[in-house]
């Protein structure tokens, strides 16, 4: 393996020094030094796996419901979005969301480092999956205009926030963090091959705006206009909602899929690469899980 990917293998785990601390700590992260810490990661699961059931069943259209009632006061009628306590949703998701609470003030004041714990990217989306929930409910007891608060940017985007749950999952498989880390390796790759894509989609739209400048019917109105076009058709997608209409526009669009399948292609060896490295590795110590 090379020192590259071999580098992001922790060679040593440290443990805390205070006993109480060193219990609590190998209860959240090692399922397997004793019973009691099987059964905390599998609990675990289950609420991870229920919260992103939950977070997708709620937007289903035969769940919708209301969520603003109007508050009668001395000024006038003004509305007012309020969680309804009983709804089975919010119920399941407060259940939740206090688990991970729990396990992430457990794992807080037993880490043997706050800052190499605050640093690590898995505890900031465990932080980023605990914190919509508060924000959302401070927002919905807020007053204010009803349709706004609900369809506001900052809202929606709070409301994503939650899908970061499945991040969680990552401390449980060991699959999903070998994926990670091949990620991590294959950053300056993956970093010059979204440069190139760049490149290519900037060139591409370009050539096919002006091939089709002259066509009445085309659907390229401007080059920024044929970006989503370009990215389409290099990732050989097709969606077909844009397309040419030319022949010297689809001359550029055949040039388009042939340099997108050799510029995808060129970073996929060393991502393959990467992979089988950390499989290997982690298959040899005996720790591949699904």
């Amino acid at each position: 393996m090379c020192k590259r990917c071999f580098c992001w293998f922790p060679k040593v785990k440290i443990l805390p020094e205070v006993d109480w601390q060193r219990a609590v700590w190998m209860l959240c992260e090692e399922p397997d030094s004793s019973r009691a810490a099987k059964v905390f990661a599998v609990v675990s699961i289950v609420c991870i796996m229920v919260s992103i059931t939950n977070f997708c069943t709620e937007t289903l259209p035969a769940f919708e419901r209301p969520i603003c009632i109007n508050v009668t006061s001395d000024g006038g009628a003004t509305y007012q979005v309020q969680p309804n306590y009983r709804d089975p949703f919010f119920i399941v998701e407060t259940v939740c969301v206090s688990w991970f609470t729990i396990e992430f003030i457990l794992r807080l004041v037993s880490c043997p480092s706050k800052r190499t714990f605050c640093r690590n990217i898995m505890n900031i989306f465990d932080a980023l999956a605990i914190v919509p929930y508060f924000i959302i409910l401070i927002i919905q007891n807020t007053e204010g205009n009803c349709e706004s608060a609900k369809k506001s940017g900052s809202f929606i985007f709070i409301r994503v926030l939650r899908v970061f749950r499945i991040f969680k999952l990552s401390k449980h498989s060991q699959g999903l963090r070998i994926l990670g880390m091949t990620i991590k390796t294959s950053m300056r790759e993956l970093g010059m091959f979204f440069f190139f894509l760049v490149v290519a989609m900037v060139i591409f739209s370009s050539a096919a705006y002006y091939a089709e400048v002259g066509e009445s019917k085309t659907q390229f109105t401007s080059i920024p206009g044929a970006f989503w076009w370009a990215i389409v058709t290099m990732t050989t997608v097709g969606y077909g909602d844009i397309t040419p209409v030319g022949i010297w526009g689809k001359m550029v669009g055949t040039l388009c899929v042939i340099a997108g399948v050799l510029t995808i292609a060129l970073p996929v060896p060393v991502v393959v690469a990467n992979f089988n490295n950390f499989y290997r590795h982690e298959s040899g110590r005996g720790y591949i899980s699904a």
